[in-house]
């Protein structure tokens, strides 16, 4: 088999939700030596961009979509230590600090974007639920990130996500950060109106927005 045919094969068994197929190829391209990076970008990248397109368009569905997510994950265990055997390191496009902000609980969609961040190649610290502005800022500081990305599903907790760009506005850091918006709560309106950089009403459309912002 060509690098080429296994890539696709890999890419469509990812779509497939075939674990057990993931798996056999990846191990299978490990000891081919096949170039461990490679297998990511033009295997493993590809499936999670259909099933990401098909989530989108309502062929897939919201447990599926974890489902591929963690087949990735688990793809990534067999083909990481190769690239670090190498000498190497999964490339990574940008840090991302992204949190639940002051007073709402709510994690769900916050949790499929991280994944799905991680899985396209960022760096992201999850500080949860219920996150105070200058956790979010303190954060990003240490970890020297390229954005910030907050969650509000209530629009009672949508103040959170105007205090924090305040917040970084006070400390002279506003344009150290690109902030991502997002949760049931957000509107475009709302995001015009608190001067965020990026929205995006589904989990795979806020990762397409990330890329563009750290490009």
């Amino acid at each position: 088999m060509s690098n080429q045919e296994l890539y696709g094969k890999l890419t469509q068994a990812l779509v497939d939700l075939n674990e057990d197929d993931v798996l056999a190829l990846s191990k299978q391209g490990i000891e081919d030596n096949v170039d461990p990076q490679q297998l990511i970008e033009q295997g493993l990248l590809p499936g999670m961009q259909k099933v990401g397109d098909e989530f989108e368009n309502e062929e897939k569905f919201l447990p599926e979509m974890m489902q591929a997510a963690t087949i990735f994950q688990s793809a990534m265990d067999i083909i990481q230590p190769k690239i670090e055997e190498m000498g190497g390191s999964s490339k990574k496009i940008g840090t991302v600090v992204i949190g639940t902000v002051k007073g709402d609980m709510h994690y769900i969609g916050k949790n499929i974007f991280k994944v799905l961040l991680e899985t396209s190649g960022f760096t992201v610290y999850d500080l949860g639920v219920d996150v105070d502005p200058f956790s979010f800022i303190d954060k990003a500081d240490q970890t020297n990130a390229d954005i910030i990305a907050m969650s509000a599903l209530l629009t009672t907790t949508l103040v959170g996500q105007k205090d924090m760009i305040e917040a970084l506005n006070e400390q002279g850091k506003r344009n150290k950060y690109k902030i991502m918006v997002g949760g049931g709560a957000v509107t475009p309106e709302w995001v015009k109106k608190i001067k965020a950089d990026a929205y995006s009403e589904t989990a795979f459309g806020a990762v397409k927005e990330a890329k563009k912002l750290v490009q």
